[in-house]
């Protein structure tokens, strides 16, 4: 069941199209990875879901109901962009920003020690804003913006300037949220976090969806039926092994061991290790599947060409 669809967005600003019927549909309890390079329309289409401006076409639709500005209160935003006051006191400014969510001043203190002491930052309390780095500014934003429990969590560029340490720390907060029942949509550049985190994407570019799915299926459906073997026995003769029907497109020795790099013309892997078998030991045998990374080069690639 989906928490947000989108269908056929459309928005123009001046002479420029942001979105050009755009469609998506978010899944409940998934991280939905919205992608694209820059200027595709992700920043145009969070703004529309969080209501800060409006589509000029389409149909937005919250747990089934049309986007309302009562549903506000049931997400959470964490911008790319810092949106503190630089000088007031951390403590002061988390309450006032949980109290805009409708959480009483007394409710936003407990949580928010609650939150502080978990990520060890309850120090900071009493400091200026402007006494933060770059990295806790953005913890403190990522406090807030969960703070009201709210259905819809969009995370745009979490990580940006966090060391690997605290990384980590906001990736287990992040899944935990989506166990216990949240929606997250987020948005980043980071391909090696989309496959660590992501359930579903959709890639736009240039104002159009170019690609949506399932991560696994995604990637199952852009492999290319090439495989590594890491092997002992002659290099010398595995060209002659495997050229029929085959494509030898690594040959490399290190460590005593060598490593190749085939593609089958069907898929078939039980051939290709029935040939290699009578001459070579094969020490191991993985089919390569594509990282997210070369997907979205691929596929952007192809939608810029075919304009």
């Amino acid at each position: 069941m989906s928490l947000f669809t989108a269908e056929n967005v459309t928005k123009h600003f001046s002479n420029h199209t942001a979105l050009k019927s755009v469609s998506i549909d978010i899944p409940k309890e998934s991280i939905f990875g919205l992608l694209g390079p820059n200027g595709a329309g992700k920043t145009t289409l969070i703004r529309i879901i969080n209501q800060i401006i409006a589509p000029d076409e389409g149909t937005l639709l919250f747990n089934g109901k049309k986007l309302h500005p009562d549903h506000i209160s049931n997400i959470g935003y964490l911008p790319e962009e810092r949106g503190l006051y630089k000088k007031m006191k951390v403590g002061d400014q988390a309450i006032y920003l949980a109290q805009l969510k409708g959480i009483s001043r007394s409710d936003a203190i407990k949580k928010l020690k609650y939150w502080f002491e978990k990520f060890d930052i309850d120090t900071w309390w009493n400091r200026k804003i402007e006494e933060l780095s770059k990295g806790m500014q953005q913890k403190i934003q990522f406090i807030v913006s969960i703070l009201h429990d709210p259905e819809l969590l969009i995370f745009d560029e979490p990580f940006s300037g966090f060391d690997p340490i605290n990384v980590n720390l906001l990736k287990e907060e992040i899944l935990k949220l989506r166990d216990n029942g949240t929606t997250i949509i987020f948005s980043t550049h980071n391909m090696a976090s989309v496959e660590e985190l992501c359930d579903h994407i959709a890639l736009l570019n240039n104002a159009e969806k170019i690609l949506e799915g399932q991560v696994h299926d995604i990637k199952n459906q852009y492999k290319s039926n090439t495989y590594s073997v890491t092997y002992s026995g002659s290099k010398a003769l595995l060209p002659s092994i495997v050229n029929n029907g085959f494509e030898l497109l690594e040959n490399n020795s290190e460590n005593g061991l060598s490593r190749a790099v085939i593609k089958t013309n069907d898929g078939g892997q039980n051939e290709l290790i029935s040939s290699l078998l009578p001459h070579i030991n094969i020490h191991s045998f993985n089919e390569i599947i594509p990282s997210m990374n070369d997907i979205f080069i691929k596929r952007v690639a192809e939608a810029n060409t075919s304009k």
